[in-house]
């Protein structure tokens, strides 16, 4: 039996080594992406506390002073006070470039046919960051993700490069599949007959031959990541694959459910001025005792504000959604995380898993750890695998009679 998974996980592992030694490789850069932009700029994120704070309003209105063009989508505050505030902006892309992007280079106007619910998701969606200290309305850096050497690498990631919904798209999601039966095959092929075999697979023998230092850097490494390694690959497969997602639910009995539901609609009140964003971030329950609060700008007459809450010492993908009335200030409509079905709940914490941002800093160096170790698999399994073939080509010495 054991030679049947041997060969399942040799031919696996050789048709897949390369994207899962890349999608590893990228993913330990990823898995400290947040605290490497900190340090690389700091001017960009910390600010020197003051006593007096200015109205998102007000940083609002200098945001505009610097990007005249464009249109203001988000405002993302900290409770920390050392902590800039975030403005999301929309600024008008080149029209060439935009038509060259449409497919079949058809030119599609905001609402048009053909474009139903994608356009209008898109139109809120910023594509430029502006910080802004919140103390002195000083704007301290710009910052277009798209455009960081850490998106290239997300990219890399996920897609090869390739883009969604392409071949490297599906060559990722493949080689995912196949990574996890590499895995299993490998917990297979490790496990012991007796207690003294397994004790020798617990640990590595430094002192060894080479060929002995590289099968025990295989197996003994692999032992000690694969539950961790599964756990990954199951969180990317329900990210890639929606039938994996489906089973999710499935799994937890709950009933599939659109990611962003329909918003509720403000309620036009003649002869009513349209309430600013102050008004609606006070009118905003629980915002005195946010970690931090991302208040989304209506995006026509008839929507609602919509502020996303994340409650302090909480996972970031838990926070609670609340619709304020552009017209009234009331709350039209919440999505809580606790309102959530079971299968809602479990799918938030997929992210923060997979990312190993679950926890903070401590999952993820857990996670850096595993994902560096994890490129030891693909370089000694190769080696392993040319000493075999080597071994089975030698040609057997003849004897010379004299």
């Amino acid at each position: 039996m054991k030679v049947f998974f041997r060969t399942i996980h040799l031919y696996l592992s050789l048709a897949a080594g390369i994207v899962i030694f890349c999608s590893c490789l990228t993913g330990t850069v990823l898995v400290f992406e947040k605290e490497i932009e900190h340090t690389l700029h700091p001017k960009r994120y910390d600010v020197q506390p003051q006593q007096t704070r200015l109205s998102v309003s007000q940083l609002i209105s200098r945001v505009l002073k610097e990007v005249p063009k464009a249109k203001i989508a988000t405002a993302m505050v900290y409770a920390d006070a050392g902590r800039t505030v975030e403005i999301g902006v929309i600024v008008p892309e080149r029209k060439d470039k935009k038509e060259a992007e449409t497919p079949g280079g058809k030119k599609h106007a905001a609402g048009e046919p053909g474009k139903k619910g994608k356009k209008d998701k898109d139109v809120a969606r910023p594509n430029l960051t502006v910080f802004v200290n919140p103390y002195t309305g000083q704007v301290t850096g710009q910052y277009n993700r798209r455009q960081s050497f850490l998106y290239s690498v997300e990219m890399l990631h996920r897609f090869l490069l390739a883009g969604k919904d392409s071949a490297g798209d599906m060559v990722v999601a493949i080689c995912t599949l196949l990574f996890l039966f590499i895995l299993i095959t490998g917990v297979v092929l490790w496990w012991p007959k007796t207690k003294a075999v397994m004790r020798q697979r617990l640990k590595i023998k430094w002192g060894g031959s080479t060929k002995r230092l590289v099968h025990d850097l295989h197996i003994v490494t692999g032992f000690y990541t694969s539950v961790f390694l599964i756990v990954i690959v199951l969180t990317g497969l329900v990210m890639t694959f929606s039938w994996a997602n489906k089973a999710l639910f499935a799994i937890t009995g709950s009933k599939l459910v659109k990611e962003q539901p329909e918003q509720p609609k403000s309620v036009y009140v003649a002869g009513t001025d349209k309430l600013s964003i102050d008004a609606a971030i006070q009118s905003t329950p629980t915002i005195k005792t946010a970690d931090y609060y991302t208040v989304r700008l209506p995006r026509d007459s008839a929507a609602t504000f919509s502020v996303s809450v994340l409650p302090q010492g909480a996972i970031e993908t838990t926070a609670d959604t609340y619709y304020i009335d552009q017209y009234s200030g009331k709350v039209a409509g919440s999505q809580t995380f606790a309102s959530k079905s079971l299968g809602q709940r479990v799918r938030a914490m997929v992210k923060p898993v997979h990312t190993g941002s679950v926890y903070g800093l401590p999952t993820k160096i857990i996670s850096f750890v595993v994902c560096l170790l994890s490129l030891i698999f693909p370089v000694t399994g190769v080696m392993m695998w040319l000493n075999r073939t080597r071994k089975k080509k030698k040609p057997e010495k003849k004897l010379v009679i004299a």
